[in-house]
């Protein structure tokens, strides 16, 4: 094997997968929530804002014990590691097919700032997207598009931009050493969600224009970090992505239908097309700073 491996972004040694078995043999007791917050301390793996980067080093150790390298300890049934149970939301369905103007004013907020708000986005992904709910994993943020009378007309969630993507890459001109470096200057929309019962055109591209003007300023208090540039990943085979060209994303590709956790390249997903949406009008120059 050839040291050192690249796993979720770092460069780990064999000296530190003889210390991870080191914290494994000694403590026999910890759970890997506890191993995870020990190693990234150690190895003083943080994000911008100072914060330990818990859950993408959970995610390595995952990956090291796949690769058996590492024995981890049995996931427990509980606690901070595990999924949360998602509560059921009482949510007003009656059917709402109308003109944009007539539900305006539409707000895009913060599902964070609100415990009831954040409660029905977790309830309301789970229940009504594709893809379902899923504990984001490292930075992300969570909004709610309201319309008149508070009724919840949608989700958007934002998070951690893919690895690698060839046509991104190459549309960005990212060298891979670079792109290692400044990957988080763009982030991911990786859930967008109009709910069943809403029939308004136009609504979806407005909410998605009205997010991404608060995006930046939002993301960059809650993480004191800047991006540059979002992209999203459209399923070929369910959407065409009506409302993300409306608001101005661009298509630079397409994936070539491999899930990102394929190792051996036999694994086939659907093939996704890619769109970006710049924030910055010289966002290349800081991709390739």
């Amino acid at each position: 094997m050839d040291w050192p491996l690249k796993i979720q972004g770092r460069l780990v040694t064999k000296a530190e997968i003889d210390e991870i078995r080191m914290l494994l043999h000694n403590y026999p007791l910890w759970n890997r929530s506890r191993l995870s917050r020990e190693l990234c301390v150690r190895w003083n793996w943080r994000r911008p804002d100072g914060q330990i980067k818990d859950m993408a080093c959970r995610e390595l150790l995952r990956k090291l014990e796949f690769r058996t390298l590492i024995k981890l300890p049995p996931r427990q049934c509980s606690g901070p590691g595990r999924l949360p149970t998602i509560e059921s939301v009482e949510v007003d369905r009656s059917p709402i097919s109308c003109l944009l103007s007539d539900i305006k004013p539409v707000k895009v907020v913060n599902a964070r700032n609100c415990a009831e708000h954040e409660k029905a986005f977790n309830y309301l992904i789970k229940e009504y997207h594709y893809l379902s709910y899923g504990r984001p994993v490292g930075q992300n943020m969570k909004y709610m598009v309201v319309g008149r009378n508070e009724r919840f007309l949608g989700c958007l969630l934002f998070g951690a931009a893919a690895w690698k993507v060839e046509a991104r890459d190459r549309w960005i001109g990212w060298p891979a050493d670079i792109r290692e470096r400044n990957l988080g200057l763009i982030c991911n929309n990786t859930r967008f969600l109009i709910l069943d019962w809403v029939k308004v055109p136009h609504l979806a591209s407005h909410a998605l224009g009205s997010c991404l003007r608060r995006l930046p300023e939002d993301w960059n208090r809650r993480y004191g970090t800047d991006i540059a540039m979002v992209e999203t990943f459209v399923d070929t085979t369910r959407y065409v992505g009506t409302c993300y060209k409306a608001a101005n994303w661009l298509k630079i590709g397409q994936t070539k239908g491999r899930s990102r956790q394929d190792r051996y390249s036999k694994l086939k997903v659907s093939v996704k097309d890619i769109l970006v949406y710049p924030l910055l009008r010289d966002f290349r120059k800081l991709l390739l700073a």
